[in-house]
């Protein structure tokens, strides 16, 4: 689904314009988007919950020489599926 799909859908559910669904989208992204990279959990009841995950540093291998090399610690967003959202998906509900 590409966003002027996820667009023209929400425009469609909550009947309102494609702008107005735009803007709301916008300030959906913006504000789970900030909250995680403050190091907060965001849930969405339904959906899942949005948090960011640390990843230690670790020796990894350069795949062209196979020499080893230091991978740096990082931070990356994860999220993990509601309940309801697996059930759907798997199609037990």
């Amino acid at each position: 689904m590409t966003k002027k799909e996820i667009l023209e859908a929400m425009a469609s559910a909550a009947n309102i314009s494609q702008a107005d669904a735009d803007k709301a989208l916008g300030a959906l992204i913006d504000s789970v988007t900030g909250t995680v990279a403050k190091g907060d959990k965001v849930t969405v009841p339904g959906l899942g919950t949005f948090e960011k995950r640390d990843r230690a540093a670790r020796t990894g291998r350069n795949p062209a020489t196979g020499e080893a090399m230091e991978i740096a610690a990082t931070s990356v967003p994860g999220f993990k599926a509601a309940a309801q959202f697996k059930a759907k998906v798997s199609g037990k509900k």
